[in-house]
């Protein structure tokens, strides 16, 4: 599940950081940043100007960008236009993340803003751009992680989280924010009823099963395999208001819906269960407590159960997200990779199948964006453009992610003592 950001109104004064509204004040933490970043050397700072910072900043990243195929105010869709100059110090200091600040900020546009991010990803271009700043960002998120939960996000001290009118403008009728399945599917409504269907086949689900659906959100999976497949269940969610959803779309159902900390709490689950399944919240678990997820299912389910682990997988072990998601998106989450989660699963279950549809995610993130691009009319009378172009730098991000292939989607499937005829690929 893609972490959603704040839906606090932002304001495009109070919420660009001092340096940025005061560039000549900044003017040294920038050459700082330009040194720092090799672009001129450290006993040559005498000769700084404004105006050759701003020039040697500009090198630096019109470098960077042509590598990618890039031109700064050129005429093909991936091309960037500025429109504050600003941007170029920004870069120089924050790397990608400064890349994100900027958008959101006003400062540069692109006809194809998936395109460009795309390239720059496919070149490791996020890499080589890396600001003077993320020193910091690296410590908290390798302490972060390995405590688990993830932190609130750090929009605002009093953020709230997405409310239902935004999400349903952006991720549809029954506000689902994992991805769909597009094999067979024509529109994002039936790409995810195809990924609940997936989910149950794989599962063999059977009338009169008991299955557990951990980070249920609003009990959307659990709904269709109640009515499609005849099972009961319990669903998990750290959220009231979720559950207080969840409790409504279930009704007249055999679903019980518990508001309980998926990370803390999900080893007090009473009963056995004969399925389950976890739809993205495997990445907000923690590597500090994959092992402990993995324990605490394998105790909740009979000796012949099947489970099923659905997460964003990356190729890289790393130690945090981007920069710009770390810090705007779900500071502490932590993408796994597939060695991570063999290790935890490890002595207490058997694999029986592992599919990867990442490339799907590229289409259900583009879906989102736009439902939110159409729905922005309406929405724009509660928040504002910075608001808007956080959430379409983030959509546009991450599809871009998916796209060049960085990141996969999984689903794997779990047997508890391994199948006596093994495990036929269901797809």
């Amino acid at each position: 599940m893609l972490s959603l950001p704040s839906t606090q109104r932002t304001s495009a004064n109070t919420d660009i950081p001092e340096e940025a509204k005061a560039p000549s004040r900044a003017l040294p933490d920038q050459a700082a940043a330009v040194i720092d970043s090799g672009a001129i050397a450290p006993g040559r700072t005498t000769a700084f100007t404004p105006v050759r910072l701003a020039a040697v900043a500009r090198s630096r990243i019109e470098s960077l960008f042509d590598a990618a195929g890039i031109r700064i105010d050129g005429c093909a869709p991936t091309d960037m236009r500025v429109r504050d100059s600003r941007v170029y110090s920004w870069l120089s200091a924050r790397g990608l993340r400064g890349l994100g600040e900027a958008y959101m900020n006003g400062w540069w546009e692109a006809a194809d803003l998936d395109g460009l991010l795309q390239r720059v990803l496919q070149i490791h271009g996020d890499r080589d751009a890396r600001g003077i700043d993320e020193a910091a960002l690296f410590i908290h998120s390798r302490l972060a992680r390995l405590a688990g939960p993830p932190s609130p996000s750090p929009m605002g001290t009093h953020d709230e989280p997405p409310g239902p009118e935004l999400l349903r403008s952006i991720l549809g009728e029954h506000m689902v924010s994992s991805c769909g399945y597009w094999r067979d599917a024509y529109n994002l409504a039936g790409a995810q009823e195809a990924r609940f269907d997936l989910v149950c086949r794989k599962l063999g689900l059977e009338p009169g099963m008991r299955v557990l659906d951990i980070g249920c959100g609003g009990g959307e999976a659990l709904v269709f395999a109640a009515i499609n497949y005849g099972v009961s269940g319990v669903g998990i969610t750290p959220s009231q208001e979720e559950a207080e959803r969840a409790r409504v779309r279930c009704a007249g159902l055999p679903i019980e819906i518990r508001v309980q900390d998926y990370v803390r709490d999900y080893r007090l689950l009473d009963g056995r269960f004969d399925r389950s399944w976890t739809l993205g919240m495997f990445e907000r678990v923690g590597a500090k407590n994959h092992r402990s997820y993995f324990q605490a299912m394998r105790s909740s389910l009979a000796p012949d159960a099947l489970m099923l682990l659905q997460s964003i997988g990356s190729n890289r072990s790393v130690n945090r997200l981007e920069p710009w998601m770390e810090k705007y998106v779900q500071p502490g989450s932590l993408i796994p990779t597939a060695m991570q989660v063999d290790e935890a699963h490890a002595g207490l279950f058997v694999m029986e199948d592992w599919q990867n549809f990442g490339a799907d995610y590229d289409r259900t993130l583009m879906a989102w964006r736009a439902n939110l691009e159409r729905g922005w009319p309406v929405l724009r009378e509660k928040y504002d453009d910075r608001f808007y172009r956080m959430w379409r730098f983030y959509l546009s991000a991450a599809a871009a992610t998916f796209r060049c292939r960085r990141n996969q989607l999984w689903q794997i499937v779990f047997s508890t003592n391994g199948l006596p005829h093994g495990y036929s690929s269901v797809r």
